[in-house]
């Protein structure tokens, strides 16, 4: 049993959901604003979130937000809207996954059962080490020549990714379906974007590249300096 929290202003959907999982086994809570989402997201300390966009006080986004400042819950985001630039921004901003409305909750219920299987799966016991970097999936921490990284949670994600993979060429499309949890190909841009930010925190750039190197229509490969 999950124990989830519903976070949706419509109250016909917000009851037969809450009834539709509870009877799937989960225990559910429920809130129709935003800053009830986030107080009880912090109080309650639930296995993972179910967020509407469409919040009467704020933008579903802007609470994401505020909850990745402060948790590392899964999130799903439930949303009416299926413009593949929206569902990317809500991915970007820290969503673990997506449905479009409207859906089952049988569907939905997949949906938290794949991904908290995901967040279940244990994360290896001994950090990663390429050159000076080192990468420790357990305290979701990176450091490069001793010196912390500030990263945001994405930016770790995929350099967590690279660096499981040293040494070989990982295509975008991979890693949209592996970091972003994108099913679909056509938006390497939010890629390339999340690569130049992570070469400009390790100190480098794409044309002078010391770990992150790309290959042009291949892909991108982590590697330490001088094994490229």
């Amino acid at each position: 049993m999950a124990h989830l929290l519903l976070v949706e202003d419509d109250p016909t959907i917000r009851t037969a959901l809450t009834r539709a999982l509870g009877e799937r086994g989960h225990a559910v809570a429920s809130a129709h604003t935003a800053m009830d989402g986030l107080r009880l997201a912090v109080s309650e300390g639930p296995d993972l979130v179910v967020l509407d966009l469409g919040l009467p006080d704020m933008d579903g986004r802007e609470l994401l937000r505020m909850l990745r400042a402060v948790s590392t819950v899964p999130v799903i985001v439930a949303t009416a809207r299926d413009d593949e630039t929206e569902i990317i921004s809500v991915l970007d901003a820290g969503a673990d996954d997506y449905v479009t409305k409207p859906f089952s909750a049988g569907q939905l219920d997949a949906r938290i059962r794949a991904v908290l299987r995901r967040g279940g799966e244990e994360a290896p016991s001994q950090a990663l080490t390429v050159g000076g970097l080192r990468v420790d999936a357990r305290s979701r921490e990176a450091s490069l020549d001793g010196r912390p990284l500030d990263l945001t949670p994405r930016e770790f994600d995929l350099l967590h990714y690279l660096a499981a993979r040293a040494g070989a060429v990982v295509s975008k499309r991979e890693l949209l379906i592996e970091v972003w949890q994108v099913p679909y190909g056509g938006a390497d841009k939010t890629v390339d974007v999340h690569l130049s930010w992570l070469r400009r925190k390790l100190g480098e750039t794409a044309q002078q590249a010391r770990y992150l190197h790309t290959i042009r229509g291949v892909g991108v490969k982590l590697a330490a300096p001088g094994g490229a």
